[in-house]
């Protein structure tokens, strides 16, 4: 093909792999393409991708060209889509002199992109446009084509070790061109400061583009990274963040969603928040998102991890480092931390309350966890201790206190709301319990709070702004900022930039994020006696099940109480987990925060958890009122979480119960009609016999009636008086219909074909045996009930 034609099929190839923007045209779907259900696809496809691949060379080859192509604004992330439209120009340079009027006749705004921009605009995209595609199976995001992919793209132009490999050249000994500035097509304002990009700053200090090739090619690790973070992470602008924080706007978007939720649409408060309102839901990651991001993050560290130590004179430094070097320097503070804090932000106060979250937090500790990805030989020990964080991460961690400190708080929140009983939702409190536990780690954290606590500095908002972004018309990489030897300085700045100048700041070690603490250790102790009261009621239940009990004529369930717990499902082994979780969680928070002992222990003592001898028999919190009990919090917290329970019975006529599990509907309903005509007939002689003072009317009063209750059971928390129904003798024959009794009696039938005894012979010994022990119970038990029990 020659290029021209190259160029025309160009958008139509990228579309057909990644599908199209609006998601109707799935592509390749590499989201859901795995290597163990689709082997050839899977091979084909990494291969057709790879960096070095088919498809990459037509880009260079396009590249060289300088083609461009159009990009739609309008789907774009939400926060640039707006600012855009609005004719304010975004701060990431990657829109810098690319956004274009439409055609005569054209609609909307585009972007001028060169291939390697709109082929990777296209591949990030479409983790968020291919949401709905159909999934006939199974599939695990790590092990997805796209996943596979996203951390091949990372390893090659963002590389660890060595540099970034050249692009394939067309011509012998010569080079694809970077991006060249072009003029703007709009007139555009731009709130915040022109960062052009690392490739233009460094290339204009050098005498000769092709003396430093790696200085030529660095604009592909750049865009890439700005693509990636453009796309899975800036759909929350700052601003609007900041302001959503504001009490006051919190209450109006309250009142507002209240207005709309009442079906006044016509309200004059819809237009005033009406952006607000659309910033709380106006995206919604899926997990598989938040694990691309994970992916990410955790590939920046090591990236960043990779830099090559500092010479000592500053003047060398100036003139062999690599613009890759000095990418790495710059490329998590200035690329990643602000959006990434926002995206956290979101997911930690909209995601549902469920296990989901774990990817979410997951992520959350990677990025706090930059020691991990670091290239440093441990010391081979034979104790299996905690390694320590070394203080050269002090830095990091006062530059990102919000992400330790205010993030830990919302943590908290969720944790507080969540059953912890679930081994899953115990997992993660034990995960991030055992990550701030560190050694030397929560000291880091409570430095960074006393260096934004000094009083001495104040920080205006262009002030902060200013130190937070380059010098005027400089780049990312402008000359070496001035060391800033005052560390509370730089902690100031990176609060007020990402919270505003009115933010209060909650201590992660105060006295009200501490009393929070207490609340979840509290919780986590109820947790733990609900787990054991679930293990001792499993234990017991499977010990009361035993071979014989299955034979029993009668079920001895028929109309006692219910212990059944929707918890019962976990499992012995998984309640064992809970547990191990839950107090090493407990454990290291203690650590943490300094807890002693004296404290645990009032605070078990409020839990208001102490159970009977048997663990499970004592009666949730009530208050006795003149209509029965009543509730109290502590009483419904108590049955919410299976600590304790009423006793409830079946209190009405037996032979209307529902027809239960064991038994087969037809014959209760034959055997009710046929215990009807008989109970109907001879009703008037059932009557005459039980009131006999003889033994013939004890032994019809054992069969025939329902003797009332002695004792009045407390069956729920409001109990009115009742007067004990007593419906007069009668025949009952359901038990027969119980699929228990019918196989007893078969296998009694089938014993007695043995022994050469038939039918009759058979029920005339059963008969015959049940009327002496009926005899016999009459004389020592007259007011027990054999089918009541």
């Amino acid at each position: 093909f020659s290029l021209k034609e190259l160029h025309g099929i160009f958008p139509w190839l990228v579309e057909s792999i990644f599908g199209s923007l609006d998601g109707i045209i799935i592509g390749w779907n590499l989201r859901c393409l795995q290597g163990k259900t689709n082997p050839n696809e899977y091979s084909v496809a990494l291969d057709f991708l790879d960096p070095s691949g088919p498809m990459m060379k037509l880009v260079y080859k396009l590249q060289a060209e300088e083609y461009r192509y159009d990009f739609p604004v309008s789907y774009l992330p939400g926060p640039v889509k707006a600012s855009i439209q609005e004719q304010v120009l975004p701060e990431c340079s990657l829109y810098h002199n690319k956004v274009q009027f439409p055609s005569s006749g054209g609609l909307g705004l585009n972007l001028a992109l060169n291939p390697f921009e709109y082929y990777m605009f296209y591949f990030a995209i479409s983790l968020i446009t291919q949401k709905n595609s159909p999934v006939t199976h199974h599939v695990s995001p790590s092990n997805s084509a796209y996943f596979i992919l996203v951390d091949t793209y990372l390893k090659c132009f963002l590389p660890t070790e060595g540099s970034v490999l050249p692009p394939p050249s067309s011509n012998p000994g010569g080079t694809i061109p970077s991006p060249t500035p072009r003029s703007p097509a709009v007139p555009f304002s731009s709130y915040g400061m022109h960062h052009t990009s690392l490739l233009k700053r460094h290339i204009a200090h050098q005498p000769s583009v092709n003396a430093d090739p790696a200085s030529q090619e660095i604009w592909r690790s750049e865009t890439l990274l700005q693509i990636f973070v453009e796309m899975w992470l800036h759909h929350y602008s700052l601003e609007m963040y900041q302001k959503m924080q504001s009490p006051h706007v919190k209450l109006e978007v309250l009142h507002y969603r209240l207005s709309i939720s009442s079906k006044h649409h016509g309200s004059p408060a819809q237009s005033s928040y009406q952006a607000l309102h659309a910033y709380q839901e106006s995206f919604k990651p899926t997990e598989e998102h938040v694990l691309v991001v994970r992916l990410l993050v955790k590939h920046l560290h090591a990236f960043s991890n990779s830099l090559k130590p500092e010479p000592l004179s500053p003047s060398a430094h100036s003139h062999t480092a690599s613009p890759l070097e000095e990418f790495k320097r710059v490329v998590i503070p200035r690329f990643v931390q602000e959006k990434l804090y926002i995206f956290l932000q979101h997911c930690f106060g909209h995601w549902p309350l469920d296990a989901s979250f774990r990817a979410v937090l997951e992520m959350w500790l990677s990025y706090l966890q930059p020691w991990r990805y670091a290239p440093e030989k441990l010391p081979q020990s034979t104790e299996p201790l905690p390694r320590s964080v070394s203080e050269k991460w002090a830095t990091f961690i006062q530059e990102n206190l919000l992400m330790y400190t205010k993030l830990f708080v919302g943590f908290l929140n969720r944790a507080l709301r969540t059953d912890l009983v679930s081994p899953k939702n115990a997992l993660m409190v034990f995960r991030v319990a055992k990550v701030f536990a560190q050694p030397n780690l929560a000291e880091m954290i409570l430095k960074g709070e006393q260096l934004f606590l000094e009083p001495e500095l104040v920080i205006s908002h262009r002030q902060h702004r200013l130190f937070m972004s380059p010098t005027l018309g400089g780049s990312f990489l402008s000359s070496r900022s001035p060391a800033v030897t005052d560390a509370s300085f730089k902690v100031k700045s990176h609060v007020f930039s990402l919270e505003g100048q009115d933010f209060q700041y909650k201590q992660m070690f105060g006295t009200e994020v501490r009393n929070l603490v207490l609340k979840l250790a509290q919780l986590i102790c109820q947790a733990q006696q609900t787990a054991k009261s679930i293990s001792d009621h499993s234990a017991e239940s499977m010990a009361s099940q035993s071979f014989f009990s299955w034979f029993r004529f009668t079920p001895s369930d028929m109309n006692g109480s219910y212990t059944g717990n929707d918890l019962d499902e976990i499992g012995q082994d998984s309640i064992k987990k809970t547990d191990e979780y839950l107090e090493k969680a407990l454990e290291y928070l203690c650590q943490i925060f300094k807890l002693s002992e004296a404290q645990l222990t009032q605070m078990m003592m409020k839990c208001g958890t102490a159970q009977d001898e048997n663990g499970k028999k004592q009666l949730p919190d009530c208050i006795a009122s003149e209509n029965g009990l009543i509730l109290t919090p502590l009483g419904r917290y108590q049955i919410i979480n299976g600590l304790r329970r009423f006793e409830v019975q079946y209190q009405g006529d037996t032979e209307l119960q529902p027809i239960r599990s064991y038994e087969n509907a037809a014959l209760v309903r034959l055997l009710f009609r046929l215990s009807s005509v008989l109970n109907e007939r001879f009703a008037d002689q059932m009557e005459v016999l039980c009131s006999r003072e003889d033994f013939v009317g004890r032994l019809c009063r054992y069969h025939l009636t329902n003797p009332q209750l002695i004792q009045k059971i407390r069956y729920s928390p409001v109990v009115r008086d009742r007067t004990s129904q007593n419906w007069g003798p009668r025949i009952s024959l359901r038990f027969l219909a119980s699929y228990r009794t019918l196989v007893s009696l078969l296998m009694i039938y089938f014993l007695a074909s043995w022994f050469y005894i038939g039918p009759v012979g058979c029920t005339f010994i059963i008969l015959t045996g049940y009327f002496f022990y009926a005899v016999i119970m009459t004389f020592f038990f007259e007011g027990w009930k054999p089918h009541e029990h």
